[in-house]
């Protein structure tokens, strides 16, 4: 529903209920005066008629007292001069000495006594009557209720009456049924129109439609006048809000919508002032950013990427100069990565860092920090965190990667809160930079190392042998390949189990990287076969360092946890090694590769826990022995054939 659509049902909910409420109590108020009052109509009928009969009672009682009390010559001339006058419609004298007053004494045919007014229990009801007793004689004297009796009474009492009770009535009549007792001996029933207020009732309706039809005119003024500026207002703002600034909103009163409308025209024009100093800037800052999109997408070098943040951050910050420090790794030291308009060469040591101790802090506490110092050569500084960005699953992050620090705004005394977000922002892209770098390296570092034993996997075996048989052709060196495989593997993961079979794994990893040379570098090839490259060496010095690697091997079993029961808690471990030498034994990465492999079956064949030197003719390989009293002495020669493990 609309705001206009809402104040009018406001505004009619406020005038047509109290109408309606009105209407309805006027409404039943009237019909309850209406009862009450044809409630009192029929109690005055019924009050006004029970004394009408029982003053006919009455007037039949003395006329039959009268009859009975004069001689009895007399008695007829007084019934019929009392019938005459109406008093009674009839008059019955009985008495045994004048037969001939046995019928009666009446102006009509006798009817029957009727009910006695005294005790209406039984006779006539359309008659009632008065008994006198004098001596023997009994006169009766009797009222007919004909029509045009209960007329009188109808009209006597302002009601229909009818003769009997429960006589039912018409519709819209109300009614009150007079039972028969003493003093009023025949049933009588009471009528009277209920006499609706139906023109009450129209001309009320009448008046509700009309006050309805009026107050929703005026509802719909009032909404109108109410919401038409609120609808140029509205109209106005989506016009702002789709890019029209020049757009303004009339002041039609200067009421509280008038000074909202000139409200909105000051925002409008100040809003529009700052629209254009922003879209300068946004423009200088996009060429800015276009150049580190750039940047980011094509290298993960950061020593490309870090100095066009920097520069970038200080041109949309006006600062002269600027830092970039990194922590390290490994020991979580500062280092300046990158710098601009510092004095002299920027790769200083941390000593000499400009405010060292504030770059300290911001790295340790996370916190931003900017101030000014009053040194001509630096009066300003400000500097923000440089944060991984944060990933829900990797887990925690990182903490502080760096600092990113600008030194001396330009046009200003000191750097702002817009230059204190903008950094940010900056220092953000820093984060991201640095931290994709570092989880480019991690993900390439492992997918290039063996995961059990944290040495060198095959694939990068391939890259390396290449690499390494190319410089050595380059230089004319010689490059010895050492083949290496654990005898009797299977026996130990059968006998112990897979995990006692990785332990003997690791350990014999890390004995291979014990005895090895910086520069010499170990790969595990798979399973239980590794490789061993070592530059610069040639057949002599890679048989010194197998018997060395198959003695270290060999003299001190692998302790392995926890061991199962019956078994000893150290498995003895043998090794065999095949030697081949580049070029002697080949003239590819491929062709040494193969000829060590070759070397080590022999030394399989051989019976284990020995070495052999692949030759340069013969499909054969030159013996030897790990034992250490069986070391060659003197150049590439083969060892005394011994026992193999």
């Amino acid at each position: 529903m609309t705001l206009r659509g809402r104040l009018t049902s406001a505004f009619l909910v406020v005038v047509l209920g109290p109408v309606l409420l009105g209407s309805i109590f006027v409404a039943v108020t009237v019909g309850a005066v209406n009862r009450e009052r044809t409630t009192e109509r029929l109690d005055h009928a019924a009050t006004t008629v029970s004394v009408a009969v029982g003053a006919i009672c009455r007037q039949l009682q003395a006329s039959a007292d009268a009859v009975a009390v004069v001689p009895a010559e007399s008695r007829r001339a007084v019934a019929d001069q009392l019938v005459a006058r109406g008093l009674a419609t009839e008059i019955l004298v009985t008495d045994p000495e004048q037969p001939n007053l046995g019928r009666s004494a009446t102006t009509g045919d006798p009817g029957g006594a009727g009910r006695d007014c005294a005790d209406p229990g039984a006779g006539e009801p359309s008659r009632v009557s008065a008994s006198a007793y004098a001596q023997d004689v009994t006169v009766i004297a009797a009222q007919r209720i004909d029509a045009a009796l209960l007329d009188r009474l109808g009209e006597a009492a302002g009601v229909a009456v009818t003769l009997g009770a429960d006589v039912p009535g018409a519709a819209g009549t109300a009614r009150r049924d007079l039972r028969a007792e003493p003093g009023r001996p025949v049933p009588l029933t009471l009528t009277v129109p209920t006499g609706e207020p139906t023109f009450r009732y129209l001309a009320l309706l009448l008046i509700v439609l009309v006050t309805a039809a009026v107050a929703v005119l005026a509802a719909r003024w009032l909404a109108r006048s109410t919401t038409r500026p609120l609808g140029d207002l509205a109209w106005a703002a989506d016009r702002v809000a789709n890019g029209d600034l020049d757009t303004r909103v009339p002041i039609p009163r200067p009421d509280e919508l008038g000074r909202l409308a000139g409200t909105f025209n000051r925002m409008t024009r100040e809003l529009q002032s700052y629209v254009q100093a922003l879209t300068a800037s946004r423009d200088q800052l996009r060429r800015h950013l276009a150049i580190l999109g750039d940047t980011l997408s094509s290298t993960h070098d950061l020593d490309r990427i870090l100095p066009v943040i920097l520069r970038t951050a200080m041109t949309a910050t006006s600062a002269r100069a600027g830092l970039i420090l990194l922590t390290d790794p490994a020991d979580g030291r500062l280092a300046a990565r990158c710098g601009f308009g510092l004095a002299g060469d920027w790769d200083m040591p941390g000593a000499e860092l400009p405010h060292r101790a504030v770059l300290g802090t911001v790295a340790a506490t996370g916190s931003p920090l900017r101030g000014n110092t009053g040194q001509p050569a630096c009066e300003s500084y400000l500097a923000v965190p440089i944060c991984a960005p944060p990933d829900e699953e990797a887990g925690p992050e990182e903490g502080t990667l760096g600092v990113l620090a600008l030194f001396d705004r330009l046009g200003g005394a000191s750097f702002e809160d817009t230059d204190l977000r903008t950094l940010r922002t900056f220092a953000g892209q820093a984060g991201v930079a640095v931290h994709n770098v570092r989880v480019h390296e991690e993900a390439q570092r492992l997918s290039l190392t063996d995961p059990l034993t944290g040495l060198w996997n095959y694939r990068y075996l391939r890259e390396v042998l290449r690499r390494e048989v190319e410089r050595a052709s380059r230089f004319g060196r010689m490059l010895t390949v050492l083949v290496l495989d654990l005898d009797h593997f299977k026996e130990v993961n059968d006998t112990y189990g897979h995990t006692a079979g990785d332990q003997v794994l690791g350990e014999f990893a890390r004995r291979i990287r014990i005895g090895l040379r910086e520069v010499d570098v170990a790969f595990r090839q798979g399973g239980e076969e590794f490789v061993v490259l070592l530059p610069e060496t040639d057949a002599y010095g890679g048989v010194i360092v197998a018997e060395r690697l198959g003695a270290a091997v060999r003299d001190r079993p692998v302790l392995v946890e926890p061991r199962r029961p019956g078994l000893p808690d150290r498995i003895p471990i043998s090794v065999s090694i095949g030697i081949a030498v580049f070029p002697e034994h080949g003239a590819t990465a491929q062709e040494v590769l193969d000829a060590a492999d070759e070397a080590l079956y022999a030394a399989k064949n051989a019976g284990r826990d020995t070495y052999r030197l692949a030759v340069r003719v013969s499909r054969g390989g030159t013996e030897g022995h790990l034992d250490p009293a069986t070391a060659v002495t003197g150049g590439p020669q083969p060892p005394r054939h011994g026992r193999g493990r």
